[in-house]
């Protein structure tokens, strides 16, 4: 059986957004409930007080699991090395039986300029290469034939070292994709390792990502 308690946590929980403002108490649930008064009384199929709603928000509020996690907390302060690079190329081909192939001959010639950027990701129907922009010729030459579906240039990374907790912690990328997400930081791509992790995002932009991340530190 539907109650309201159980109607009121789902909606919330199916908004992140709104579940973290709730947490931090910068929510006027007065407002909340007003807005949410309408919905909740299609899904109960009967009416539903205001006041009812309001209670549930607040039980909701003080419950530990729509708090922050002391261990994301901890983790976030334990943020290493942020690495900026600028000038990036990111390439999405689509899965062929030629494109491996062609890869580990992009990599052979690549390792001959250590300074350079490159990563690369295969899913099951895309390959994704980035690169520096410098070096957007040997992409080009490499991957001659293969379908390319998209070219974005004028990227730049950020990578991050984790600390070793970061596997074991539930809710890391979600608290720093949500900060980016709060400034309309557009995320490009996403790479990651066991204990870093490197987002791709427009040029312009990389300065105030990069800010962000760095307060990530800062964290209460």
């Amino acid at each position: 059986m539907k109650t309201i308690s159980s109607v009121v946590e789902n909606y919330i929980k199916t908004k992140p957004f709104l579940l973290n403002a709730l947490a931090q108490g910068i929510i006027n649930l007065t407002s909340l409930a007003r807005v949410m008064t309408d919905e909740l009384e299609i899904e109960l199929g009967k009416d539903v007080k205001q006041g009812a709603i309001i209670m549930a928000l607040k039980r909701l509020s003080e419950d530990l699991s729509f708090q922050v996690n002391h261990k994301v907390t901890k983790v976030l302060k334990g943020i290493g090395e942020i690495t900026v690079r600028s000038s990036l190329n990111d390439y999405t081909f689509l899965v062929s039986d030629t494109i491996f192939h062609k890869q580990a001959e992009l990599i052979a010639e690549i390792n001959e300029h250590p300074d350079a950027f490159f990563t690369s990701s295969r899913g099951v129907n895309e390959t994704n290469i980035v690169v520096s922009e410098a070096l957007s010729h040997l992409v080009d030459k490499h991957f001659k034939g293969e379908k390319l579906t998209q070219k974005l240039e004028n990227l730049a990374s950020i990578t991050v070292k984790l600390p070793k907790e970061n596997t074991v912690t539930p809710g890391i990328y979600y608290f720093i994709f949500q900060r980016l997400a709060w400034e309309g930081i557009v995320i490009y791509e996403v790479i990651s390792t066991s204990n870093e992790f490197t987002v791709l995002v427009d040029d312009n932009v990389v300065d105030k990502a990069f800010r962000i991340v760095k307060d990530l530190k800062l964290t209460k």
